[in-house]
This record gives C-alpha cells, structure tokens and sequence, in this order.
C-alpha cells in the first residue's frame, strides 16, 4: 500500500484574477503527471477548495476534474464540510482519497472538539476588555478505512495554522506591515498557540484510539507547519524519551520521513533553506511494515523569492510525500 500526503496549494478552477495567477488549465497539466507519478492508493490533500454548482451542494469540482483520466479517477472523496451542511467548505479543504473497492467506515472532523477554545486576553489589541476565545483555523478530518483485505486503517489529514501572525486589532498587519514589534510578537504567539493547540487535540484523539485499539494502524497526514523538532510534531509522537513512561511505548507515532537522507529532507524550499513542513507521523504497528518513502522535490522552487508569481510555478509550493507499506506483514499483535 502507498499512501501520500500533498498540499496542492489552493486548488480552484475559477477564472483567475491576475496574471501573477497560474490558469487552472496550466495546473491541471503539470499537477496529473506528478500525481500519477505517486503510484498512491491513498492520498490525503491539503488546501482543495470547492466550488458553488447550478443545483446542490457546494462540491470539489476543480479537484474531481484534476484526478478524471489518472488512476484517482474513481476513488471516493472524503472531505471537511460545513457544520451540519453536505456543502464542502469553499476554501482549503481537507480530502482523502481512497480507492472505490476500499470501506469509508467512518468520517469526522475534530476542532475544538476534545479542547475547549482558551480564553486570552488580548495584550496590544486596541480597547479589548474581555477575553477572546482562541479557535483554531481548521480542523482536523479523521477517516476510518477498511481496505478489501479486511486490514482497518486511522488515517489523520492535518492542517495546521501557519507561523503567520494572527491579525490584532489596531496592530496590524495593514498592507503587509505591523503598527509596532509588540504587536507582531503577539499575533505570532497566537498562531503558536493554535498551532499546538490543534496538535494537542489530535494527539488526545490517537489516545483514544489507543485506549480501544493498542495496535491500532494509525496514520497521521498533512501540512504540520512545523519541522521534526518543533513543538507541534513532538507533541504527537509522545517519545518514551519525553513521557518517561515505557508502558506507553505502543503509543508512540514516529515521522518515516526520519528515514531519507537528511540533504533530501525537505517540502517546502523557503531563503535558500529546505524545511520539512509536510509528515506522515506512523503508529508502532504500521511502522513493522514501513517499506520506504520519497519526497519528490526535485523541482521546488524557492518561494520566497521576488517575483515567484503563481503563473511561473502552477504545482505548488509544498512537494508532496508518499510511502509504502507491506500490510500483508502485519503478523501477531504487538501488545498482549
């Protein structure tokens, strides 16, 4: 089984506004043969926006019409909606890919739903009196799956809040600038704290998996915003090393892309530096039938650089990541 994990960077087939904006045409044509290149059975996309149709609801129309001809053409489509409605969100959703024969067995989304919004009280905010509560910017889709072997899957499709700062009233940014150090300081550290906040609330979900299931088969997937070290991936993966507990070693999740070669390790190229924001963090059982992984990368560009319009790069920005696994090998349960 190969399973991948690619933010396709705000995937929309509406008419664009700019030529500083790549054509949906012009990304169709260089995103299919990277696609089809993942050979994926599963792929977990980041930033699929949808589409307002004549009749029904909202759909992924740009994304449905991307995958048409490749070997995604029929696979299902599991999506973040809106709340209580079939409509899929309008901008950057959450999808997972999964072949027709497979099982969708259960599908739901996870914001604020295990974690109480805090309540903060703004510091530099213009006339704030009251506290506020900290939401996070999107949730996270959770997707039972159950492969025609019978083998069940967690798949995870995470999306968390970039390091930009959060707007402050009165603070800024107005036209890309801050009204003072302060109050950048303060919208950064609340981009932080959804950030965490959000990889808290998916590693309280695992744990409940877990609690049910000790050898569960867990995937989480996704744009983490944050490299192996930082505090988002390491509050998932729970290392013995951190929780100094070894009867939670079952519980640990481990990033396979630890496993490429540390010149390679990158998604995401940003002033001349490689960063690792895109992870495939595995369970302990599905890390005894880890085969390997690639993270195509060969053609990022830098996207920090002046003038790297849309119109010149209509990929994205991110590469996308995919491994294999040999399910046939899972053999006696990890835990008794």
């Amino acid at each position: 089984m190969r399973i991948a994990t690619y933010n396709i960077e705000n995937l929309d087939d509406v008419a664009v506004s700019s030529d500083r904006d790549a054509p949906f045409e012009e990304r169709v044509r260089i995103l299919r043969p990277m696609l089809e290149r993942l050979r994926a059975d599963i792929i977990c996309f980041q930033e699929v926006h949808g589409q307002n149709v004549a009749s029904g609801p909202r759909r992924l129309r740009a994304l449905e019409t991307l995958l048409s001809g490749t070997r995604y053409s029929v696979h299902t489509l599991s999506s973040t909606t809106l709340k209580n409605k079939p409509d899929v969100e309008r901008y950057r959703n959450l999808v997972v890919a999964t072949p027709a024969g497979d099982t969708v067995e259960e599908m739901r989304e996870i914001q604020n739903t295990l974690v109480n919004p805090p309540q903060y009280f703004r510091v530099t905010a213009e006339g704030d009196q009251l506290p506020k509560k900290v939401i996070w910017d999107r949730p996270t889709l959770y997707v039972r799956l159950r492969r025609q072997s019978g083998v069940v899957l967690h798949i995870l499709n995470v999306h968390f809040k970039s390091k930009n700062p959060t707007r402050i009233p009165g603070q800024g940014p107005d036209d890309y600038k801050w009204k003072t150090a302060s109050g950048w300081a303060e919208g950064y550290f609340l981009s932080s704290m959804k950030r965490v906040g959000a990889a808290l609330e998916t590693r309280m979900f695992i744990d409940g998996i877990f609690d049910v299931e000790p050898d569960a088969n867990i995937l989480i997937c996704g744009d983490f915003n944050a490299e192996p070290h930082e505090v988002p991936v390491m509050a998932i993966r729970g290392q013995t090393e951190d929780t100094g507990n070894p009867a939670l070693n079952h519980r640990v999740m481990h990033p396979v892309a630890l496993s490429v070669a540390q010149s390679r390790r990158y998604t995401l190229f940003h002033h001349g530096r490689g960063n690792l924001l895109d992870h495939m963090l595995v369970s302990r059982r599905m890390m005894a039938c880890f085969q390997g992984i690639e993270i195509h990368n060969e053609m990022i560009h830098d996207e920090s650089v002046a003038f790297a319009f849309d119109a010149k790069f209509p990929e994205s920005d991110h590469a996308p990541v995919v491994a294999e696994f040999d399910l046939d090998t899972l053999g006696v349960p990890l835990v008794v």
